[in-house]
């Protein structure tokens, strides 16, 4: 446990450049290769560290290219990936105490092969607005996240696209890439409802667009801090005046102990 805890004091800044420095030699990590883009995750760094111990068993739900079961390994969680399209290579390294992966074996968008209480908590970082997408169901995969859940565990969910958001308006108008899901605050809490999950946090967030051109902009520009601290401040500022307009939602949500 002493161990976990040393590992939990990792400063978020260098856990961005350990993934920023990854990028350059792995194209799916597309969303570190500026400092603007990758800064979008500190405000679910925090989110997790503030709701999760040291030590605690975590799944991340649809780990993807694995960049946040990194972020989860270096602050000092014990590590599943979950996903259906093959391991993540990033976490490939990192011994089996700290990390382990399973991969979907049906194709059962809604079930996930592991016991009750198996989890202190659960990540969904930019997952659960997909699984309609694939034959399943946010409802049903609530409810069984809440099964993996012990009691009093947590569920954190992180880039779930807004119904109102601005950037998701302009780009349906102007016939691009759009999420086909968007949410409501009163949709999130009536499927945590659902699937008997009470919510802790709920909260809008990002009104300035993160993952576009910045990547391709000169090193010198797209790693430059002070840049990337103004565009934190000023994404902040206007999205707290225009905050029903943010791009995401986020919300933590609470198995109860009894």
């Amino acid at each position: 446990m002493k161990d976990f805890a040393r590992m939990a004091d990792v400063p978020f800044n260098e856990i961005l450049r350990e993934l920023m420095q990854a990028q350059v030699h792995n194209s799916n990590l597309l969303q570190f290769g500026s400092l603007v883009s990758a800064r979008q995750y500190l405000r679910a760094y925090d989110l997790v560290r503030r709701y999760v111990p040291p030590g605690s068993r975590v799944l991340d739900w649809g780990a993807g290219n694995g960049h946040f079961s990194y972020f989860l390994i270096r602050s000092g969680y014990r590590v599943t990936g979950f996903d259906f399209f093959g391991t993540p290579a990033i976490c490939a390294p990192f011994e089996p105490e700290h990390y382990t992966y399973q991969l979907a074996t049906t194709n059962d968008p809604v079930a996930l092969p592991f016991e009750d209480n198996a989890f202190d908590a659960v990540v969904s970082i930019g997952v659960l607005e997909h699984v309609r997408e694939h034959g399943g169901d946010e409802s049903a995969s609530l409810r069984e996240i809440a099964r993996l859940l012990r009691p009093g565990g947590v569920f954190v969910c992180f880039h779930l696209p807004n119904r109102y958001s601005w950037i998701e308006f302009m780009l349906r108008r102007l016939g691009r890439w759009s999420h086909e899901h968007r949410f409501t605050a009163a949709q999130i809490r009536a499927l945590c409802a659902g699937a008997g999950l009470e919510p802790l946090e709920i909260r809008r967030y990002a009104l300035l667009p993160r993952n576009i051109w910045w990547w391709k902009l000169r090193r010198l520009v797209r790693d430059e801090a002070r840049l990337a601290r103004w565009y934190d401040r000023a994404d902040s500022f206007l999205g707290a005046l225009a905050s029903p307009f943010c791009q995401n939602y986020l919300f933590v949500a609470r198995r109860p102990e009894r």
